[in-house]
């Protein structure tokens, strides 16, 4: 079980990881927002679907990062009932919390998780 320290810990690197993605976020969809309001007007069919292709790579992109945004809060609000570093699958799967635990080495490799590597293998294995 995590103790009240890594709690704290994950807590900032959350944090972290919240700001750097948000401002990666706000870039993209400017850019996104400023090409495709730009008064240029392509010469080509060719620069139209460059300028079209750049605009969809830039908001898929900040789909993804709202998605993982999105994750980190509601890691944050797992820091505060106290579920943070629980497998919500091995939970919901009956298991004890001491069974349910996520390894601090994949907390640190992805803060924001929901699940135990085999839970995700599992989760992965069924939507392929």
């Amino acid at each position: 079980m995590l103790k009240a320290d890594d709690f704290e810990r994950f807590r900032t690197i959350l944090l972290k990881v919240e700001s750097r993605i948000r401002g990666d976020y706000e870039h993209l969809t400017d850019e996104a927002l400023e090409n495709f309001g730009d008064s240029r007007s392509p010469q080509h069919l060719a620069e139209l679907g460059t300028d079209a292709y750049e605009r969809e790579f830039s908001l898929r992109f900040a789909e993804s990062d709202q998605h993982v945004l999105e994750e980190i809060y509601e890691a944050l609000k797992r820091i505060d009932d106290g579920t943070y570093g629980l497998c919500e699958d091995c939970l919901a799967a009956g298991k004890s919390k001491s069974r349910s635990i996520i390894p601090k080495t994949r907390l640190k490799e992805i803060p924001y998780t929901r699940h135990c590597v085999s839970c995700e293998r599992e989760r992965e294995a069924r939507s392929a």
